[in-house]
């Protein structure tokens, strides 16, 4: 009987060393889900997490009286520029070739709206002047002025004769210029030299060559050889 009552109570033991057991795993379950509900940082996690709540509540109530408000149906549609047919068909690189076209068109209306300028004629442009000149003349200016006041506005002939007999020596060089302006007359413009007179004579002044001259005690002066630029046109006489 000891035997059967020693067998007998090794069961109950057992249950009641299980029983611990189970309740122990209970109590471990039930923290981990009190821990995972108030989530990593004790309280403060949950009321972030509730703050989050409320404010996702309040943008979800928001967007619900928005849509209240202007229902779908008279919603106001994005504006659309008007696509025109002809825009569409043409290409992107067609605006800069419209504009260029554009441009000449506008170009070939101005120039067709001004008149041309008409050529006159050589009746109309008044009598010809045939010029000639002589550069770096070994004259001084002032000598050759006294020649081409006597000259200046008569007839080539007449010219001519008072410079073949006068005495100063800037007279030939005149001449010369003269003949040259007579010839350039008849070869250029068709122009007879027995119908011109001299309508303009001018002298300018040209550099001057210095030169030096031994003096006594040893001295040295200065000699001036200056140079003139004779200028010439002639026309043809008034009838």
């Amino acid at each position: 009987m000891a035997d059967e009552s020693k067998r007998g109570s090794r069961p109950d033991s057992g249950a009641a060393d299980a029983a611990p057991e189970a309740e122990a795993k209970r109590q471990s379950a039930a923290k981990k889900q009190a821990r995972a509900e108030s989530g990593p940082k004790g309280s403060g996690g949950s009321k972030a997490a509730a703050k989050t709540e409320q404010k996702g509540k309040q943008k979800a109530e928001a967007q619900a009286k928005k849509s209240e408000a202007k229902p779908a149906g008279e919603r106001k549609p994005a504006a659309r520029k008007k696509a025109d047919p002809e825009k569409a068909e043409k290409p992107a690189g067609s605006k800069a070739k419209t504009q260029a076209t554009k441009k000449t068109e506008g170009a070939g209306a101005r120039a067709a709206t001004k008149p041309k300028p008409k050529t006159k004629t050589e009746s109309e442009r008044g009598a010809p002047t045939v010029r000639a000149k002589a550069n770096y003349v070994r004259v001084a200016p002032r000598k050759a002025r006294l020649v081409a006041d006597q000259v200046r506005g008569l007839p080539l002939e007449d010219a001519r004769t008072l410079l073949r007999f006068s005495p100063r020596n800037a007279a030939r060089d005149i001449v010369k210029l003269i003949d040259s302006a007579a010839a350039n007359a008849e070869n250029n413009h068709d122009l007879i030299a027995d119908e011109l007179r001299i309508a303009d004579i001018r002298v300018d002044e040209g550099p001057t060559l210095r030169r030096y001259r031994p003096r006594a005690l040893g001295r040295a002066t200065r000699i001036n050889k200056r140079t003139s630029h004779i200028q010439v046109a002639l026309t043809p006489e008034e009838e």
